[in-house]
């Protein structure tokens, strides 16, 4: 993979093409000082900070377009999420975005879900629904197949793509829409044992995806609902205006979803220590017996030649909502803050200002620390040139702050001193220090890695 990237950026270089602010689509929403806020939604930093920044644009009630810096970040979520997926053996599919509607029947899932559901009939007058989830599909897929044997199992599939709930009140941007992107895994064992199995291996993985995304969070046991099964856990970034009340104890750390009605002593060491919060549920666990195998007839043969129902776990992270969520925790009222490893780029580039003495003798010094650093491991692709010189080098960094670029690399008046320097401005923690042409790279090669841990 890696070999290839580098193909392709001797190809770009090749053709003098590199990341620029000019050219980049981020239509952003000035607001006036003062402006009174009449949405609500606006109550959400990382609706209002992702409007205006032109992360993100709105389309209708419940979806939005999401515009280049958006899809950069969502990608790198993609791609982190894959390797935890593949390092327990789960493997990537993609299942059809409309259902029959009779498969959920069979489930009894079509009246428990209700007004949730979107609903079309094709020519033929046949009901579909755009999948807000896939337990059904997945377990129609493996019934309708031979049966699997004990010795394939456990099974795990997984994909990233689409979902769709006819949300009553969508609101707070990407928090709770009616279109969104999911990463939804279903496994398949033998036993309610080998079943508690894979749930820690993936339980484990998620804890790595999270760790890795940079933001703190929690899990705690949650309630099922309609999805069934009896053991279920949540993930959730801690934020005021999260939906959910979570309990925590303070003595043996065990969590739990208000909802779940426990609201006593802790249920594992009895203290009355006990303290509520308000999270953003971003991901959730489920072991589902065969709450959908047996009506679905989805079974596999065991080591006597027999048929049995095969047990399921099924496992939801939303990528979208992570991806708010992690904004609106870490983000400042005026400034977007993205989760470390999730910044649509790690580095910005800040050429001179047009007509300055600098400007005429740095002309392609700029270029140069831009193909520099694409050749260093980990920063290919994570570097854009702010190219836009009728602005002042003051309100670029300015709006770089705003935007949420981690890292600034000026080159202004000390690129043309005795000893020509770039000043490098962590737009984090707000260091700025100035490093000789021949250190740079070096150097920023180093801060990136502090800055994809912080």
């Amino acid at each position: 993979m890696y070999y290839f990237f580098l193909q392709e950026l001797k190809m770009a270089k090749r053709l003098g093409f590199c990341h620029k602010v000019s050219r980049l689509f981020q239509p952003t929403n000035v607001v006036p000082a003062g402006a009174q806020v009449k949405n609500k939604d606006i109550l959400s930093k990382s609706y209002k900070l992702m409007i205006d920044g032109g992360v993100i644009a709105h389309a209708q009630n419940g979806f939005f377009y999401l515009l280049p810096l958006a899809t950069r970040a969502l990608d790198k979520l993609t791609r982190l999420v894959d390797e935890h997926m593949m390092s327990i053996g789960a493997q990537k599919i993609s299942c059809p975005t409309l259902t029959s509607s009779d498969i959920w029947e069979k489930t009894g899932r079509l009246s428990m879900a209700g007004s949730e559901l979107f609903h079309l009939k094709d020519r033929h007058n046949k009901d579909f629904i755009l999948s807000p989830t896939h337990e059904e599909s997945i377990t129609q897929m493996l019934a309708s197949q031979p049966a699997l044997s004990y010795k394939q199992l456990p099974l795990l599939l997984y994909q990233t793509t689409a979902k769709f709930r006819d949300e009553m009140k969508p609101r707070f941007g990407l928090l709770r829409t009616r279109e969104f992107l999911m990463k939804d895994l279903y496994s398949f064992d033998t036993s309610a044992e080998a079943a508690q199995a894979t749930y820690e291996l993936v339980s484990k993985a998620y804890h790595g995806i999270f760790n890795e995304i940079g933001v703190n969070y929690f899990k705690v046991r949650g309630l099922s609902g309609v999805m069934g099964g009896e053991v279920s856990h949540e993930f959730h970034f801690p934020a005021d205006i999260g939906d959910d009340t979570v309990r925590s104890c303070g003595d043996c750390g065990h969590g739990w979803n208000k909802e779940t009605n426990e609201n006593g002593p802790c249920e594992h060491c009895g203290s009355n220590n006990i303290s509520e919060s308000k999270g953003i549920e971003v991901g959730h666990m489920f072991i589902l017996d065969t709450r959908y195998s047996a009506p679905l007839q989805a079974t596999y043969t065991g080591a006597d030649g027999g048929r049995q129902p095969l047990v399921m776990g099924s496992y939801g992270l939303g990528l979208t909502r992570i991806l708010a969520a992690g904004l609106e925790v870490l983000s400042l009222p005026d400034q977007l803050r993205w989760p470390p490893a999730l910044a649509p780029y790690t580095l910005i580039i800040i050429t001179p200002k047009e007509g300055s003495k600098e400007s005429h003798s740095t002309e392609h010094l700029s270029e140069e620390l831009y193909w520099s650093l694409q050749e260093v491991r980990g920063l290919e692709g994570e570097v854009i040139i702010d190219d836009r010189s009728h602005l002042t080098i003051g309100r670029r960094l300015q709006e770089a702050r705003r935007t949420g670029y981690p890292l600034a690399a000026v080159v202004g008046k000390a690129a043309v001193g005795p000893v020509p320097a770039i000043e490098l401005q962590n737009l984090i923690t707000g260091q700025t220090t100035l490093h000789s042409l021949s250190d740079f790279v070096g150097v920023v090669a180093d801060c990136s890695k502090v800055v994809a841990v912080q």
